[in-house]
């Protein structure tokens, strides 16, 4: 699904996958759970793209839902892969970043169930990025700092076309935007920030990991 000219959303993935495409290459941030790379693949050979086109793989944060696609287009396309390196340490021991927050006995054997079934590959990543770094995509991606639902969690906004693209550090819900929170959080007041600092960009698009992209964004931040 096209956002705007060169951004895509890959649908039907657990975790939205984003493909950037650029005169050098294609960029995809975040690559979805286990299995995901087939349709990311078939995605990319329907616009005419093949696996070699991938250039970047840029990573918002080391949960198993973002990196699960991960090694696979590693292997296949040979893209060179980034994120933040306190993320990049938990995903070379193969591991989340930060321990999850069970409220109850359901919910404790929920996420002991599916972090056996999704194991997290042990993986090394390429370059580890860092707050205000500018990468050559979208005429300039800029590298945010938006610690919170995880410690290392960063986001990526591109001034020139107003896109910003937060993996988890929002949520898009029937009810509008909303802050991580919850078992998955790993520092609420930390969430909060992240939400006040993105809210400052002054994005008119936002591209979160969960739920639908939201256009003509601003004044539909949450208020934290």
């Amino acid at each position: 699904m096209e956002i705007i000219p060169n951004v895509h959303l890959i649908p039907g993935i657990t975790a939205n996958p984003y493909l950037l495409i650029d005169v050098d290459g294609l960029t995809l941030i975040d690559t979805g759970i286990p299995g995901s790379s087939r349709k990311i693949l078939r995605y990319m050979a329907d616009l005419g793209y093949k696996p070699g086109d991938l250039k970047r793989i840029l990573i918002t944060h080391a949960d198993m839902d973002h990196v699960g696609g991960l090694a696979a287009l590693k292997t296949i396309s040979g893209a060179r892969v980034y994120a933040h390196a306190i993320e990049a340490e938990a995903m070379a021991a193969g591991r989340p970043s930060r321990p999850l927050k069970p409220r109850n006995t359901f919910m404790k054997v929920v996420f002991t169930l599916t972090s056996r079934l999704f194991r997290i590959r042990p993986f090394l990543v390429d370059e580890r990025l860092a707050d205000g770094q500018i990468l050559p995509i979208l005429g300039g991606l800029r590298v945010v700092e938006t610690p919170g639902h995880t410690p290392g969690h960063i986001s990526f906004y591109a001034p020139s076309a107003g896109i910003l693209f937060v993996g988890d550090s929002l949520v898009s819900e029937a009810t509008g935007l909303r802050g991580s929170r919850g078992a998955t959080n790993w520092d609420l007041e930390k969430a909060n920030e992240a939400v006040r600092r993105q809210a400052a960009l002054g994005a008119r698009i936002v591209c979160p990991g969960h739920g639908a992209v939201v256009m003509e964004a601003a004044g539909k931040f949450p208020q934290v």
